[in-house]
């Protein structure tokens, strides 16, 4: 994007949000973004940025922040909330789709909406690897409603002539998240445990990849109107993490597979008890099923259409990331 263009960030303070924001900034770009009330900006702190804060699914907040935009990324996201209803999800990921879109198919000045979705659309891959057409199965509330939202953009695109482009990210990690650290924790004792005896494996994306995606398909042209999984060139499997992370710092461990269905029990109870009390589970059903699922994309589209090639690997962004997490005193030497 040249210097002066107009970009509007949704989701601007969370992981993905905070680096895709640092870069357009960077690039020269009259950013403009949508941050709750609630919402920490401090990792954005010093940055040229204009800020409209609100919710993102508040009409008045949306009318204000799409006046003048070239460009919209759509990252914002309910990210499975213990406290979140059904309709949370649906506010966050559907109603606020509808406003953003509706807003850009009345300017004269749009020129593209970048909706970020997820692989999680497809649920549990049983034929690995799956590419963009592969069939549809949400497995909870949150990929039920991106699902949602992204089913009401493309039929709404197609009606009012808006040009979009659907990224739809592998497993996002790097420096800067902790959505891996209780794996990378296991890795750096003696004995890592599996649930069950699945491949378990794993789609991963360097955060600055997904984000340098992201960038490519805004303006590239046969990027409109597409959709593209975005993720490394090939899955991990998990215990194939954990090998990393332990290789890495010097470390043997020893792979021990357990049988699943009593965690299923104990997971079931746990929600039972924890979920009418707003507090997050120590383990849940979904976070059992993790061990039992499959999650390998083709992401030739990604190469073959769009161009794009990951600058980080597998191990080199495990690496990265552990040490990062060692940094911050949360892996014990």
């Amino acid at each position: 994007m040249v210097p002066g263009t107009t970009v509007l960030v949704t989701g601007a303070t969370g992981f993905t949000g905070v680096i895709l924001t640092r870069k357009l900034v960077e690039a020269g770009c009259k950013v403009r973004a949508v941050a709750r009330y609630s919402s920490d900006l401090t990792p954005l702190h010093g940055l040229d940025i204009q800020w409209v804060r609100g919710d993102i699914f508040d009409e008045n907040v949306i009318v204000d922040a799409m006046v003048g935009q070239e460009y919209v990324f759509h990252i914002a996201a309910a990210y499975r909330d213990p406290s979140c209803t059904f309709e949370d999800y649906r506010d966050v990921h559907l109603k606020s789709t509808q406003m953003i879109a509706g807003e850009a198919s009345r300017s004269s000045c749009f020129k593209r909406l970048i909706h970020v979705s997820t692989v999680g659309v497809h649920g549990h891959i049983a034929r690995p690897p799956a590419d963009e057409t592969y069939p549809f199965d949400p497995g909870d509330d949150y990929q039920k409603t991106k699902l949602e939202a992204e089913q009401w953009l493309t039929k709404f695109a197609v009606a009012r002539n808006l040009p979009y482009t659907i990224i739809r990210p592998a497993a996002i990690y790097g420096p800067g998240d902790r959505r891996l650290l209780k794996v990378f924790k296991m890795a750096m004792k003696p004995y890592f445990f599996l649930l069950g005896q699945g491949k378990c494996l794993y789609h991963l994306v360097h955060v600055d990849d997904l984000t340098n995606a992201m960038l490519v398909a805004a303006t590239h042209p046969v990027a409109l109107n597409e959709v593209f999984i975005i993720g490394d060139l090939e899955p991990v499997t998990i215990d194939g993490m954990a090998r990393i992370v332990a290789k890495h710092f010097n470390r043997k461990i020893k792979i021990i597979r357990l049988p699943i269905a009593p965690f299923f029990l104990v997971g079931d109870i746990c929600e039972l008890i924890c979920r009418p009390l707003g507090l997050q589970p120590p383990i849940y059903r979904r976070r059992v099923a993790f061990y039992s699922k499959d999650r390998a994309f083709d992401v030739g589209k990604m190469q073959n259409i769009l161009g794009f090639f990951p600058r980080h690997s597998n191990r080199e962004g495990l690496q990265e990331t552990a040490d990062w997490y060692m940094e911050q005193g949360w892996l014990k030497s």
